[in-house]
């Protein structure tokens, strides 16, 4: 095939020349080299409703593979407030997103994470929370969080904690279990919770 000069329309309406030996109705497609070789049979393809279901369904049996089955007959809760708390109460309570940027175990102590603590203010917070059993202190780093940043610091293990970290506790088949609340990382620290 000989090579052709075609002119090709630009966007501001003015024509540039184009060397190739395609034909002009196939002047548009570009041709991408991939590393598949040539003899490889073609995967049939799916409607993309019928793939994304399989996607899921492949993602939902690797999740079931990792994670123990949760029976949630054996949970048990706390009962809920009897009392109303009125929202001028509430609304003392200053709850904000916080970026976990350093978490240790606090030596001497079975129990206490010390986490610092990205507020959105500039400042560093410093808050120890008593739930190193649940988790260790280098899966918490990088996580994205909820803390009450005014409560009155608190003196634990000679260290003040500067407020507190909101978990989930329950009871389960007996043992106390507790998850740490955890946000989207796009929620930016700082960012108020009503």
């Amino acid at each position: 095939m000989e090579s052709k000069k075609l002119e090709k329309p630009r966007e501001n309406g003015t024509f540039s020349t184009v060397r190739g030996v395609m034909k002009p109705d196939e002047e548009g497609r570009r041709v991408f080299p991939t590393m598949k070789p040539l003899d490889m049979p073609k995967a049939p393809k799916l409607p993309l409703g019928e793939a994304m279901e399989q996607l899921q369904g492949a993602v939902a049996q690797q999740l079931e593979k990792m994670a123990p089955a949760f029976d949630f007959s054996k949970v048990k809760v706390e009962p809920l407030f009897a009392d109303f708390v009125d929202f001028d109460t509430f609304s003392k309570s200053d709850f904000r997103v916080v970026k976990v940027e350093a978490c240790e175990a606090v030596a001497k102590s079975k129990k206490l994470l010390r986490f610092t603590l990205d507020d959105g203010s500039g400042k560093k917070r410093t808050i120890l929370s008593g739930i190193h059993e649940y988790y260790e202190p280098e899966e918490l780093v990088g996580k994205t969080c909820v803390a009450i940043t005014n409560l009155p610091p608190r003196k634990m293990m000679g260290i003040d904690s500067e407020g507190m970290l909101i978990s989930a506790v329950y009871e389960y088949d007996g043992r106390e279990g507790l998850n740490l609340l955890m946000l989207d990382g796009s929620i930016p620290a700082g960012a108020k919770l009503y």
